[in-house]
């Protein structure tokens, strides 16, 4: 009920994806989100639009990530594959096309959301994903630590869920405050809308600027 009442607000939505490198390429193919959590505490959004959602997940120790994630109609996810491999992922359809025609592959093996019905797979093989209907996808997306054959790997991957994932934290309103590695890519999306808004206007004057910012990087690594 909370994730299908933020759909409706337009909620789950694109914004804020200068502050979410790790789903940037997805923003810009018609795929949207609503943080819940991300390797760290609830999101302050989330607690106060979803807090039955909160609660329900906040029961569960293993799930580390989870958003309200959104694939409206025609919208189309290329062949990916996740470099984290400490979790494997849950997807629960919410609101769904009920259809064959709205699908992931994962590693050749195709899958349909239906309403309810839940799936989970490895998203370290290659998947894509497409919704060739005229209806939204919606469903609650989760990360769910993945099982370690021994205590060091188990260490390990303790390690790296909480000291390295939450640093590619991102946000749902400007009131919070993205991970240290979206903070530090903001100001490269920043120049690279600058640049193709350049192009749109001006490309001999964009190409001018690429290349001129292309030269002094190499001379920033070859001359130091």
């Amino acid at each position: 009920d909370e994730g299908i009442k933020l759909l409706e607000a337009g909620q789950v939505n694109a914004d804020h994806g200068d502050t979410d490198i790790g789903f940037h390429s997805f923003l810009r193919t018609g795929w949207k989100r609503f943080h819940l959590k991300w390797y760290d505490a609830p999101l302050p959004s989330a607690e106060k639009l979803c807090p039955e959602t909160v609660k329900l997940l906040q029961s569960v120790p293993g799930i580390h990530g989870a958003m309200f994630a959104l694939l409206p109609p025609g919208a189309r996810l290329g062949g990916h594959r996740d470099p984290f491999a400490g979790s494997v992922r849950y997807h629960l359809g919410l609101r769904t096309p009920n259809s064959d025609n709205c699908w992931i592959d994962v590693d050749g093996i195709r899958y349909s959301w239906r309403d309810g019905e839940a799936v989970l797979f490895d998203e370290t093989y290659v998947h894509s994903a497409k919704n060739d209907t005229d209806i939204n996808r919606l469903i609650l997306f989760c990360d769910v630590e993945r099982p370690m054959r021994n205590k060091l790997a188990t260490a390990f991957n303790h390690f790296w869920i909480n000291h390295i994932m939450k640093i590619t934290a991102s946000q749902n309103d400007d009131n919070e405050r993205p991970g240290a590695l979206n903070r530090a890519f903001i100001p490269l999306f920043k120049l690279k809308r600058t640049l193709k808004s350049l192009k749109r206007k001006n490309k001999p004057v964009y190409m001018t600027a690429k290349y001129t910012v292309i030269a002094c990087v190499l001379a920033l690594i070859f001359l130091r």
